[in-house]
């Protein structure tokens, strides 16, 4: 059988399973068609036209504008993400799949809020609620096997310092990108007063709510969606099977002791308390739900540190002890209190990736704090009233953890915008080589796989400005 006849009957086996599935709705929506197939995968019109419109929405949102057609742009990127995602079946390569069942659940519940109902939801894409999970399931796994991949690929690139050099002389002058403003600050922490008071009220909580599941007066699921804080309560707490290595330690550590159905003991973790029930375990993945809680604290908890850190502030102010002597002598801050309070990246390089000093950054950019940054947005809204040596009053926020505590931060240094220097911001320049020779390597990778792979576009949608040409075979 010849390339032409396998083609053929790939995209019209495609196109009836497509078909079916939709007949299998019984409700008359527009039949999709196949306009690309890679390895085993097909690309839908569908799926190209809902990606094309999320390109426009997002450039709409970012004021962003481009002469590339929408449609081309997201059928060049379904095509790269057909492709990794089946060489990472290819190569066997893992995927979190409790992360993926916690995103289609929590797109899920933001498309039924946006419609008001489940109902309504299901009206408006005439499928039932199951079959829209299920294609959300397909879609991020498909996303996270292909994230996967690609970083299975660059991760084994690195760069010498030979590399960074000549990557920066290799920039022109009136191309050196600009590093914007950056601060160096330093901070004292202290946590709520009673903590050890709250966290045995936490636990006690959870032995109450471990008696009532034990003796069959309520089921683990009903109080997980009742008084669970994490994410999986709307799920009466389950998470998606995966195996311990998914799990933190003392999690995993609780969880490898139980049987189906056996509910654990308090388990502390740094996100707070857990309760958790083995569903079942099938080889080394582990089925369970659990019910999480984090110590909570009455005004004066919080206010009783509040005035002990304003306390320090005024001393510091008067030259009675020195900001870095404070630190050492009051600071909760493990990874600061002996640096002079400087804060540091340290407890993300920690919790995120192995630790490396040499990527231990003190300086922070705006886009640092906030979600995903790192730090915290309170200690940039607490820094950027501050003039350098000035210590702000003492403040609420959270850890990266998610747990309450109390601070007062001093603004060491402001960083001005500058053309970025070996001297100055070698660990970013390290890092945009890197990118840089990765994004080369990756290329020269996916070319190799294009030409080893299966894939066939559509004639009429060939003729799009495909930034990589090999595509069009």
């Amino acid at each position: 059988m010849n390339i032409k006849m396998k083609r053929d009957l790939l995209v019209a086996f495609l196109t009836t399973v497509a078909v079916a599935g939709l007949h299998a709705q019984k409700k008359f929506v527009m039949l999709d068609k196949v306009v690309a197939v890679v390895g085993s995968s097909a690309i839908m019109h569908s799926e190209v036209e809902d990606l094309a419109n999320q390109i426009v929405e997002q450039r709409r949102a970012e004021g962003y504008t481009s002469d590339r057609d929408p449609m081309n742009e997201a059928l060049e990127n379904l095509l790269m993400r057909k492709l990794l995602y089946n060489q990472a079946l290819i190569d066997s390569v893992s995927i979190n799949t409790g992360e993926v069942y916690q995103n289609v659940e929590s797109r899920v519940q933001a498309l039924v809020d946006q419609e008001g109902s489940i109902t309504a939801l299901e009206r408006k894409n005439h499928m039932a609620i199951y079959h829209i999970r299920e294609l959300l399931r397909r879609n991020f796994e498909e996303q996270s096997y292909a994230a996967a991949m690609q970083q299975e690929v660059i991760s084994k690139i690195n760069v010498v310092p030979g590399e960074v050099e000549r990557y920066y002389r290799n920039i022109s002058r009136d191309s050196l990108p600009i590093i914007a403003e950056q601060y160096v600050y330093a901070h004292i922490t202290k946590f709520p007063a009673g903590m050890e008071a709250a966290k045995r009220r936490t636990r006690e909580r959870l032995l109450e709510m471990r008696e009532r599941i034990v003796t069959g007066k309520t089921s683990f699921s009903t109080l997980a969606r009742m008084y669970s804080v994490n994410p999986s309560a709307i799920r009466g707490g389950e998470l998606e099977p995966m195996q311990l290595a998914g799990f933190v330690q003392p999690f995993a550590d609780a969880l490898s002791e139980l049987k189906p159905g056996q509910v654990s003991e308090v388990v502390e973790t740094e996100y707070g308390f857990h309760l958790i029930q083995m569903i079942d375990k099938k080889g080394q993945m582990y089925h369970c739900r659990h019910i999480l809680l984090r110590p909570t604290y009455s005004d004066d908890d919080i206010i009783r540190p509040m005035r002990e850190l304003d306390s320090i502030a005024d001393l510091i102010r008067k030259d009675s002890i020195t900001f870095e002597a404070a630190a050492a002598k009051f600071s909760d801050d493990k990874y600061s209190k002996m640096n002079g309070g400087i804060v540091s990246n340290h407890d993300l390089l920690e919790r995120y990736s192995a630790f490396d000093a040499k990527l231990t950054a003190t300086k922070f950019l705006k886009e640092d704090f906030g979600l995903g940054g790192g730090k915290s947005i309170d200690d940039y809204n607490a820094i950027r009233v501050l003039k350098e040596g000035e210590i702000s009053p003492a403040y609420r926020t959270k850890d990266l953890m998610g747990n309450d505590l109390c601070k007062i931060v001093k603004l060491v240094e402001v960083i001005p915008s500058h053309p970025a220097s070996l001297d100055e911001d070698y660990l970013r320049i390290e890092q945009m080589a890197l990118v840089d020779k990765q994004q080369r390597m990756f290329n020269e990778w996916i070319n190799r796989k294009i030409d080893a792979m299966y894939v066939y576009i559509e004639p009429e949608y060939r003729d799009g400005e495909f930034i990589n040409k090999n595509w069009v075979k």
